[in-house]
């Protein structure tokens, strides 16, 4: 199925904080327009199914290992990765669960995107994409996912990150996040 990817639904410009765009939209992640992609990873930096099957596939088997070698990532942590065969500058590896196909409750969400725009602050990255975090073999619901992250991103006083794209071939996860931010209640 040809998802659109292009498909900007809505944008946020952080009140009272510095100006870090927010962009949904609809596809891969590896076709975003950004320097860096985020991976929904494990603590042992495994690349197994889901999208760090797809972009260890894309990146090529070097993303992992180097994933693997700096391991273990605690969930609330991250680490950085060259982009391999990708376009992108890096891939931030951010932890949601301890080991693969665990189930996760929904703090571990916020914690790994919290953990993602640190380490895309402290690595220059002025764009990052992200996908839908802990919703896939974690579990966690998509409209609590979403709510869990669009309050990270909102409450995370960046400075050379400007934009945050969320990017999900899922239209269920598309249109939580339009919900989320819609939601002016969702931090800070």
């Amino acid at each position: 199925m040809d998802i659109p990817y292009h498909i900007i639904i809505t944008t946020d410009l952080i009140p009272g904080q510095s100006m870090v765009q927010i962009e949904v939209q609809q596809g891969s992640i590896l076709e975003a327009t950004c320097e860096a992609i985020v991976n929904a990873a494990n603590s042992q930096g495994w690349m197994g199914g889901g999208v760090a099957g797809a972009i260890k596939r894309a990146a090529g088997l070097q993303v992992e290992e180097e994933a693997v070698r700096q391991a273990p990532t605690p969930v609330g942590g991250a680490i950085v990765t060259s982009g391999g065969k990708t376009g992108f500058r890096g891939i931030i590896h951010a932890p949601t669960m301890e080991r693969p196909a665990m189930r996760i409750p929904v703090e571990n969400v916020g914690k790994a995107t919290a953990a993602a725009l640190r380490l895309a602050e402290a690595s220059g990255f002025a764009t990052i994409a992200l996908p839908g975090m802990g919703t896939g073999v974690g579990g966690v619901d998509h409209q609590a996912a979403a709510v869990s992250m669009i309050a990270a991103i909102r409450q995370f006083p960046a400075g050379r990150l400007q934009r945050v794209l969320l990017v999900d071939v899922d239209p269920a996860m598309v249109a939580a996040w339009r919900r989320a931010l819609a939601d002016r209640r969702v931090a800070p």
